[in-house]
């Protein structure tokens, strides 16, 4: 029994460690796939579905058959007196007997059942009930669009990141050996110390850059981690580099992609508001219209003077009514016609919004093929200035080896190399984060 329980304490010891130490791996499909299902803002979404579906029923129900009941209780601690002439029971004319009527103690049970027979503002709210699920399943989309570019950024800026500290280290490696080189022939009388200085100035700002550059890829990956709905200290990996995603992310095709106003996420919701809107008003009309509601009522009540009604051989008395109550509004001092004209006000306001969402949205579309188009071109620009950045770079190193070139002439070729690589890097994430942002107003992923 021992060896068991040592066995069995063994395997929960692994099982748990493994999950402790459970890597996750991703290409960017796969992260925003598992943020869809596990991010915070998407699981609430869902959420918000079945809390619309939910609300749907809840206003059906209000309108059919609802059952109450009652029980009630009551002890008369000091019963009243009644006064009556005592000539009733036989007494002198003109004189008065002290009466209590009934029995101190009242037990009663009722069961009362109600059915809405016309309402108008009933019949409103549920035809509303359809808009609301549909402004529920929009809001949702809207979400999972949002969800989707919060990942591609993080994932776009931990690649950054990641290629950010690898050619840092890598400049700083070349620095590192020029400053030897430089020192040892300042050492031996055959250099400058200004050129020591030089290359010591660039290798220090270097060594900052890349010291920032390693926490800012720790930080890039808490970020992605957060919007896939893991833990920030999660061991993640990206299956994928910055390069091979950005010539991936170049389609010019997009830019002839059909545009479908209606499939517009943003249009969807200020068409969501307009419906709103115009339930609103039809509600505030429909309360000039009458209720009618009806109601069967069956109680049984009995009476003691000590608390007997738990005994069977208690005597109960049934009653039961039955009735209607119809309600008409006659005169509200102009209250409800105040209420539906604001209510119109808030409907036409409604339209013209959405009218200016519309030429909004157009103006947002060709705003994003213009920054998609120039982030393409600005990548071209970039990667073709890097290589002549390189080219320019390693003749300096060749001209400051032979004596050619000063430490001053070297150092600017290799801050211009430096600022042409980053805007490289930088130019790749935008390729990635402008093909986006396109995809999310012409909804393509729809």
């Amino acid at each position: 029994m021992r060896n068991q329980l040592v066995l069995l304490l063994t395997l929960l010891s692994f099982s748990f460690s493994y999950s402790q130490e459970q890597t996750y791996s991703f290409t960017l499909e796969e992260a925003i796939q598992f943020a869809l299902e596990n991010n915070y803002a998407a699981i609430n979404a869902d959420r918000d579905i079945i809390d619309a579906q939910k609300q749907k029923w809840e206003t059906i129900a209000s309108g059919l058959p609802q059952i109450n009941g009652d029980i009630s209780y009551q002890n008369q601690l000091k019963q009243p007196v009644s006064v009556i002439p005592a000539e009733i029971f036989g007494g002198e004319p003109g004189t008065f007997a002290e009466v209590v009527f009934g029995q101190p103690q009242t037990a009663t049970a009722t069961a009362t059942l109600r059915q809405q027979i016309f309402d108008g503002s009933y019949i409103v709210g549920v035809q509303a009930t359809k808009a609301f699920l549909s402004y529920s399943a929009n809001n949702k989309e809207k979400t999972t669009l949002e969800v989707r570019k919060q990942v591609v950024e993080a994932y776009g800026n931990v690649l950054l990141a990641k290629e950010s500290v690898q050619i840092l280290e890598k400049n700083k490696v070349t620095l590192e050996k020029n400053l030897y080189e430089t020192s040892k022939l300042y050492e031996n009388g055959l250099g400058e110390q200004e050129s020591v200085d030089q290359l010591q100035i660039t290798l220090s700002s270097i060594e900052n850059q890349l010291r920032n550059a390693i926490r800012l890829q720790e930080i890039t990956l808490q970020m992605l981690n957060l919007s896939m709905g893991l833990d920030l200290t999660a061991p993640t990996k990206l299956k994928e580099n910055l390069e091979d995603l950005t010539v991936a992310k170049i389609d010019l095709g997009i830019l002839n992609y059909d545009f479908n106003l209606n499939e517009n996420v943003d249009f969807k919701l200020a068409e969501n508001l307009n419906q709103q809107r115009y339930y609103e008003w039809k509600l505030a009309k429909s309360r000039a219209l009458p209720t009618l509601n009806a109601f069967v009522n069956y109680g049984s009540s009995a009476f003691s003077d000590n608390f007997s009604f738990l005994n069977g051989e208690q005597q109960w008395f049934d009653s039961s009514v039955m009735g209607f109550d119809l309600s008409i509004p006659i005169f509200s001092s102009l209250k409800r016609s105040a209420s539906t004209q604001r209510a119109k006000i808030a409907l036409e306001k409604a339209k013209t919004q959405l009218t200016e969402a519309e030429q909004q949205i157009r103006l947002q579309l060709e705003n994003a093929k213009n920054n998609y188009t120039l982030a393409i071109a600005n990548y071209d620009t970039a990667k073709q200035n890097l290589t002549l950045s390189e080219r320019i770079e390693n003749k300096n190193q060749i001209k400051y080896k032979e004596g050619l070139a000063t430490s001053f002439e070297l150092r600017q070729a290799q801050i211009q190399l430096y600022t042409t690589q980053q805007e490289f890097l930088q130019s790749m994430v935008e390729v990635i984060n402008k093909k986006t942002e396109l995809e999310i107003i012409l909804n393509t992923k729809a």
